[in-house]
């Protein structure tokens, strides 16, 4: 019996899918599949049912898995003894982020990497809602995240900026005489925005829903630029942050929405309770520790679109 195999045992009883299991350990799909099947050749039993959509616990796996836990908390547990005592932390730092932020992460992940060289770091990049739900789960540690006004449901934030939302277009668009406009001016217009999930997206939905009204979504995009792009060319009003609209204003009219007014916020997140691990923890410690003293965050708006 291999610690791995137990590890992997674990990972498919929690996420009941392979596929999702393989992901958490970093292990390719047949790999975890073989490794449990010797583990189940081994005890003689079959631990993991797979006839349905969903991986369940046969009698035997569920009888099997309090231990297998208590086995790998017991290794980690020991490797963690001799790390504190020759101060090296060791482990493993999910982190999350959107698409396009204002928020030096190379910089963060190097530097955190360049003090803790046996840490592993992964990377992921999604939306706002999957990565809030990454970490509440505690599939991530922490996150750049995109974020309305109020915080989200177990997780805590760093507010990184805090910016207007505003409706971008190209010189000859009918609305490119305004200055501000109420949101309701966007009722039945094409709109181009970011897919339904980022923060941005969210936030112009609700607002709309709020005032009555579905937007009409001409285009979508998950790249801020190509948003740009599309308003430039006259094929509708791009939602857009007000840092990144303006940063553009050579080619763009960018259009404050004031009634009401729409604000985005980018922020540092992480679980609410804290990451699980002492090298996710030390993560959120010295991020926060960058953020607060402006290390982390570059001065170029052109960055500022998550």
């Amino acid at each position: 019996m291999e610690l791995r195999q137990l590890e992997y045992f674990v990972a498919v009883a929690e996420e009941r899918n392979f596929t999702r299991a393989a992901e958490k350990v970093h292990v390719a799909q047949p790999g975890v599949s073989a490794q449990i099947r010797r583990l189940e050749r081994e005890l003689g039993q079959q631990l993991l049912d797979r006839s349905g959509r969903s991986v369940r616990l046969t009698e035997a796996g569920a009888a099997v898995l309090p231990y297998a836990r208590a086995a790998l908390a017991a290794v980690a547990g020991a490797r963690l003894a001799v790390d504190e005592l020759t101060g090296l932390l060791r482990g493993h730092v999910a982190v999350g982020t959107v698409t396009s932020h204002s928020v030096d992460l190379p910089g963060l992940l190097a530097e955190f990497h360049n003090a803790h060289p046996a840490v592993e770091i992964t990377l992921t990049e999604a939306t706002s809602a999957d990565l809030l739900e990454g970490l509440r789960t505690g599939r991530l540690d922490a996150a750049i995240v995109s974020v309305g006004p109020t915080t989200p449901p177990g997780v805590e934030l760093e507010v990184i900026t805090d910016q207007p939302i505003v409706a971008a277009v190209g010189p000859g668009h009918e609305l490119a005489v305004h200055s501000a406009i109420s949101l309701d001016t966007l009722r039945g217009r094409a709109l181009i925005s970011l897919p339904r999930g980022t923060g941005l997206r969210t936030r112009i939905d609700e607002a709309c829903a709020a005032a009555g009204f579905t937007p009409h979504i001409a285009f979508e995009a998950s790249d801020p630029e190509v948003l740009a792009q599309l308003a430039e060319r006259g094929l509708g009003a791009a939602i857009l942050p007000g840092a990144f609209a303006e940063a553009r204003s050579d080619r763009l009219r960018s259009i404050l929405i004031d009634r009401p007014a729409l604000r985005g916020r980018l922020a540092f997140a992480w679980r609410a309770d804290g990451p699980s691990g002492p090298a996710g923890r030390t993560f959120v410690e010295r991020a926060r520790t960058a953020l607060a003293a402006g290390a982390a965050t570059p001065s170029d708006p052109d960055r500022a679109a998550g």
